[in-house]
């Protein structure tokens, strides 16, 4: 790839499970000529192509001017209990997001790709998935001319903060993984880093809506 035509990637949410696999991949990428990570303090890194820009998620507007780029990998999420209500989780998953795509479609960056959860509906009686689910949508009506949506089921990989039911789950996950064939297939468990990886070949998949699940994470590296 000529010069001309490198990339400048933006990630949101580099200090999470997928985010940090998703800088350390766009580090070595020889298709991107510059990667910024966008994170509330300063996180450390490699030196090379990637620099960081620190940012308030309750003032988007004083970084719009920054979130200028080819590619947005969004990877932000937290749990309900972890943001410590139902509505500071919305504010974080739902309402930042949405701000840093608005940001985004302003300053004309083509593709917006987003981690999001197996089962997000907007109609669910789960608040999570709904909360996804909602995201999605919205997303979809903005003006991004290649839009990526990850829906992962349970994570691979190993995370900075210890989650004990998660990691039962996992156990549990791939005990049973090959029992889930056809239509489960999907549910089964996928690592972090091949969902980062997944990210990063869709936003080079061509103009349009793309939703990936589990299953089809897996296959769009083959």
């Amino acid at each position: 790839m000529s010069e001309d035509n490198l990339k400048t990637a933006l990630v949101f949410g580099a200090t999470g499970l997928i985010g940090g696999f998703v800088a350390e991949l766009l580090e070595q990428d020889d298709r991107y000529k510059e990667v910024i990570l966008f994170t509330r303090k300063p996180i450390s890194t490699k030196a090379g192509k990637t620099r960081q820009i620190t940012f308030n998620p309750a003032d988007i507007q004083a970084i719009t001017h920054h979130v200028k780029g080819d590619h947005l990998f969004c990877c932000i999420g937290t749990t309900i209990k972890k943001a410590g209500s139902k509505e500071i989780f919305f504010e974080t998953d739902h309402n930042l997001v949405i701000e840093i795509a608005k940001a985004a479609a302003s300053n004309y960056v083509q593709s917006f790709g987003l981690v999001s959860s197996i089962g997000a509906s907007p109609k669910s009686g789960n608040f999570y998935l709904r909360t996804k689910g909602q995201v999605e949508e919205s997303l979809k009506r903005l003006t991004f001319p290649n839009l990526n949506i990850l829906r992962p089921s349970m994570l691979l990989g190993i995370r900075h903060e210890y989650r004990m039911m998660e990691e039962w789950g996992k156990t549990v996950a791939k005990l049973i993984s090959p029992l889930l064939s056809g239509r489960l297939k999907k549910y089964r468990p996928v690592h972090a880093a091949t969902v980062a990886e997944a990210m990063i070949i869709s936003a080079f998949s061509g103009n349009g809506i793309h939703i990936l699940e589990s299953d089809q994470i897996e296959n769009i590296r083959k």
